[in-house]
C-alpha cells in the first residue's frame, strides 16, 4: 500500500478571508525572485508557456522565501508523492491575458450576468490585472504559487476532482469536505496540510493556489502588512 494511504490527513478547516485584501499596506522586504530548479520531490511545469500564452515565462520564478517554504512543504508530504509548481511569478501581461480569457469563457457560459456580476465571477478565479504598485495581483508579487501533487511511481497527477485552473464550483478548496468523495477529499487534505504546515495560506476558491508574503497571505493569516509587493528584480524575469 502506498505510504500516502497509510494515514488519513486531517480535514481542511473552514477558510475565512476578510474582504478587500488590497487594503493592507506593503512593507517590501526586497527579497529577490529566484528560479525554481526542479528536484525529484519538487518538480516544475511552466503550464502557461506550454499553452502558448504570450510572455509567459518558460521557467518558474518565486521569491526566495517562497522557494524555501516549498521545500519545507515537500518534507511534509509522504515520500511516494512529489509537489509540482506550475505557476509562480506572473508578469502583468500574462495576468491581463488570463483575466480576459476567463472573462470571455464565463460570459459565454453565463450570458445573463450583468457587468458587475461578471466581474465578480471572473475575480473568483483570477485577480484583476491592476498596475497599481500598492495592490499588485498576488502572482505578480512572486508570493503566490499554483501547485498539485503527483505520484513518484507513475508521474501522474493525484486526482483532485478538477483540473488545475478549472472554473468550476468543484474547484473550491473545501468542496469535497462538504461533499465527500474519495480520493479527492484525502488528496486535497494532503496538499493543504503540506502547504499550510510550511506557512502558506490557501485561496479558498482554488484548491491549487497558495500564498506567502503577499497581501492575500497577510489578509488570510491576520498579519497587518505584506512583505512582498512588486519585486525589485521583476524586469529580469518578466518573460
Amino acid at each position: 500500500m502506498p505510504q500516502s494511504l497509510l494515514s488519513i490527513p486531517t480535514p481542511i478547516p473552514p477558510l475565512v478571508e476578510p474582504p478587500n485584501w488590497a487594503r493592507l499596506p506593503i512593507v517590501e522586504c526586497g527579497e529577490p525572485l529566484v528560479t525554481v530548479v526542479p528536484t525529484e520531490r519538487l518538480q516544475v511545469r511552466s503550464l502557461y508557456a506550454e499553452q502558448g500564452i504570450p510572455n509567459a515565462p518558460t521557467e518558474i520564478h518565486v521569491r526566495a522565501g517562497v522557494l524555501a517554504r516549498l521545500r519545507q512543504a515537500v518534507s511534509h508530504l509522504p515520500t511516494d508523492i512529489s509537489l509540482v509548481i506550475f505557476d509562480g511569478y506572473r508578469p502583468l501581461t500574462v495576468q491581463r491575458y488570463l483575466y480576459e480569457t476567463y472573462q470571455a469563457e464565463i460570459a459565454a457560459q453565463n450570458p445573463h450576468l450583468a457587468p458587475h456580476e461578471l466581474a465578480n465571477r471572473v475575480m473568483e478565479f483570477v485577480a484583476s490585472p491592476n498596475a497599481d504598485p500598492t495592490c499588485p495581483p498576488p502572482h505578480r508579487s512572486g508570493g503566490a504559487v499554483d501547485v498539485y501533487l503527483i505520484s513518484r511511481e507513475t508521474g501522474e497527477m493525484l486526482p483532485m476532482g478538477t483540473q488545475p485552473d478549472e472554473t468550476s464550483p468543484h474547484s473550491i478548496t473545501r468542496y469535497f469536505e462538504e461533499n465527500p468523495e474519495e480520493p479527492f477529499t484525502t488528496n486535497r487534505r494532503l496538499l493543504f496540510q503540506a502547504m499550510t504546515s510550511a506557512g502558506f495560506t490557501n485561496y479558498r476558491g482554488e484548491w491549487w493556489h497558495y500564498d506567502f508574503g503577499n497581501q492575500r497571505w497577510a489578509n488570510c493569516s491576520g498579519t497587518d502588512h505584506a512583505l512582498y509587493g512588486i519585486p525589485l528584480s521583476e524586469s529580469g524575469f518578466s518573460g
